[in-house]
């Protein structure tokens, strides 16, 4: 997804930016119609910036405020004299206040409208959303299912206003069937469903205008989430002393590397030296350490047969990276039980999630990584019902087990500690591989390493690894490799 620089970080959910609609309509003393006006003329302006050349437009108007925002715009687009027209899903007689108001504005202005017909979308340059906004609580079908149907067919360009019609504000999850814009243009409050789940491929380019209202509306409406920044994250790690030593950086253990998963144990543990850390060690079958530490010798690997050789590597660590490739014989399930007993902060991922599944265990000083399927088995629920509310599930995860909860996946979700979910805006599908994960382990270990705590390390950790991918994705993002991030994350902790 391609995400502008300048978003605020506030996310909300679609209750809090009614409520933030609310106070600037009763506190502020901005009626309904000026902010209307406001959201069609910035909608507008981002279309013709998107798409300076573009010249005959549809916009395709619901018969709520979304629609009355879809309204301005076609009036505004006659005004300059271009070729629009209005289809109108839903009766016109049910329309109310501010929308009403709208659409006679718009009649009087001469515009051609008609009831929506897929026909009527055939040579244009733009289609405009403006079915459905933040209100939709219920899947499409019908009518308006058919007619968001027809714009994914057609093969013009779309710009969403304020949401694509048919996704989630709150989760991002797709209800019944959604708009795939282009271009998707949000007023006042950024809705959290935008960055997360299916958002990203919904949603497009996200512009954001916040209608003109004043600073002040959102100290009265808390967000629910907040778009993590890197620029912002990487303050964290400043500039090293000229006689620092690698004492000074901490000491990751990485456990894991079962037979036939070597590799999972060994990006782990280069992502951490990557990212920073003074020592990274490797705890893996006996069988893996010499092919790894040739491979790479700054990392101090350790052939270990049972939780009593562990034990002394373990006293040596600051933070153990518990899961890359651990497998679940009876050497991982051994060595899984000595490190949860250890009194080290952990990052926990894979097969060490695997097996936490199948234990009543609370720690606060831990990170879980899981995917949705791993989130599932945390929770005993099914992948279906993590992805259509990961707010939900990431929260139900830090309930359940306490600590950071980190859900990967498109518009990756940081929960627990202080402060609201953190959402990554970073990232691409060509990370959809393996050893992707074992890489964030590493990174988010080697952060703790050097002396973040749990919930900084967990928020930076996810957006240098998106960024990382992103960065290496630049010839293109199938055929991408988990390694291909180890140059990109020094580069991006590196950034002066």
């Amino acid at each position: 997804m391609s995400i502008a620089t300048n978003l605020p970080s506030r996310l909300y959910s679609a209750a809090g930016t009614r409520a933030l609609d609310r106070v600037a309509i009763d506190d502020l003393g901005i009626s309904g119609e000026i902010l209307m006006e406001r959201a069609g003329a910035a909608a507008y302006n981002a279309l013709r910036t998107q798409w300076p050349r573009a010249r005959r437009l549809v916009v395709v108007c619901g018969m709520g405020n979304n629609g009355g925002d879809g309204f301005v715009i076609a009036r505004l687009a006659a005004e300059a004299d271009l070729p629009v027209s209005v289809l109108e899903v839903g009766d016109a007689a049910r329309l109310q206040g501010d929308a009403q108001g709208a659409y006679g504005r718009m009649i009087a202005a001469g515009i051609s409208r008609s009831v929506f017909s897929p026909d009527a979308l055939a040579g244009v340059d733009v289609v405009v959303d403006a079915l459905f906004g933040t209100g939709l609580a219920r899947p499409l079908a019908g009518e308006a299912g058919d007619a968001v149907g027809a714009i994914n067919a057609c093969p013009a360009p779309v710009m969403a206003v304020d949401m694509p019609s048919g996704l989630s504000a709150d989760t991002g999850a797709v209800m019944g069937v959604a708009v795939r814009a282009n271009l998707c243009v949000s007023f006042i409050g950024l809705k959290r469903g935008l960055f997360t789940a299916q958002g990203p491929e919904y949603c497009g380019r996200v512009v954001f205008n916040g209608l003109g209202v004043s600073p002040e509306i959102y100290q009265q409406v808390p967000p629910t989430a907040e778009l993590l920044s890197l620029e912002m994250l990487r303050r964290l790690l400043p500039p090293r002393a000229k006689d620092s030593h690698k004492g000074d950086f901490g000491h990751v253990l990485v456990v894991g590397g079962e037979h036939g998963y070597a590799g999972a144990a060994r990006m782990a543990g280069e992502a951490a030296a990557r990212v920073g850390a003074g020592l990274v060690s490797l705890a893996t079958r006996p069988e893996h350490a010499a092919e790894i530490a040739a491979e790479r010798p700054e990392l101090m690997c350790h052939g270990v047969e049972s939780a009593a050789q562990l034990s002394a590597l373990l006293h040596k660590a600051s933070v153990v990276a518990l899961g890359p490739g651990l497998g679940t014989s009876t050497w991982g399930k051994e060595l899984f039980t000595a490190a949860i007993d250890c009194d080290r902060p952990l990052v926990v991922d894979a097969d060490g999630l695997n097996q936490l599944a199948k234990r009543e265990l609370r720690r606060d000083d831990w990170v879980l990584t899981p995917h949705p399927g791993e989130a599932a088995r945390l929770l005993g629920a099914d992948t279906r019902a993590v992805q259509a509310d990961r707010f939900t599930a990431a929260a139900a995860i830090v309930d359940t087990f306490d600590g950071i909860a980190v859900l990967k996946g498109a518009g990756t979700i940081v929960a627990g500690g202080s402060g609201f979910p953190g959402v990554c805006p970073y990232g691409n599908p060509g990370m959809s591989g393996g050893g992707m994960g074992d890489v964030l382990t590493g990174v988010i270990a080697g952060l703790i390493a050097q002396g973040l705590d749990t919930r900084q390390a967990a928020d930076l950790g996810v957006c240098l690894h998106g960024q990382a991918g992103d960065k290496a994705a630049g010839a293109g993002e199938r055929g991408l490799l988990a390694t291909d991030l180890m140059g990109p994350l020094q580069c991006l902790v590196n950034p002066d």
